[in-house]
């Protein structure tokens, strides 16, 4: 993402049509959305999927939101300390089928993360991709001992 720095254009009389300091804004916010955001309308060959993230004491949690998306569509890879999400949601239109692919990746710790006994479960158009937490990254309760 760009960062561009607005300055408001100088007024240079005081006609009574003169251009406000405000004119050309909506179309600036405009060009920033369309810049950062990018098209979403559009037909783009490959989106990204948002992803919630949480824990508990024994699992970490990634949960994406993959409606219309067959089971068979979908895969769950952990490659080199990355969580690689990616699914291919097809639609039919009449005689014309359009597909999208959806990808996401997510940095995951090997230390804190027992790779063998990750688990993902698919209902509802919702994939959870559990993480179980290794024992000596989770959270432990230490006693203090005040005099």
């Amino acid at each position: 993402m760009t960062l561009v720095r607005y300055t408001y254009p100088t007024a240079r009389s005081f006609a009574p049509f003169a251009r406000s300091p405000w004119a050309g804004l909506e179309s600036e916010i405009d060009r920033l959305f369309q810049s950062s955001l990018g098209d979403f309308a559009g037909t783009a060959a490959t989106r990204r999927v948002p992803v919630d993230l949480y824990e508990d004491k024994d699992n970490t949690y990634v949960r994406a939101e993959l409606p219309g998306v067959n089971r068979d569509d979908i895969t769950v890879e952990l490659v080199d300390g990355y969580l690689n999400l990616a699914a291919t949601r097809k639609t039919k239109t009449g005689d014309r089928e359009d597909s999208v692919s959806l990808t996401r990746s997510v940095s995951v710790p090997d230390a804190a993360v027992q790779a063998d006994k990750i688990t993902a479960a698919y209902e509802n158009g919702v994939l959870t991709v559990t993480l179980p937490k290794r024992e000596e990254a989770k959270p432990r309760k230490v006693t203090v001992a005040v005099k």
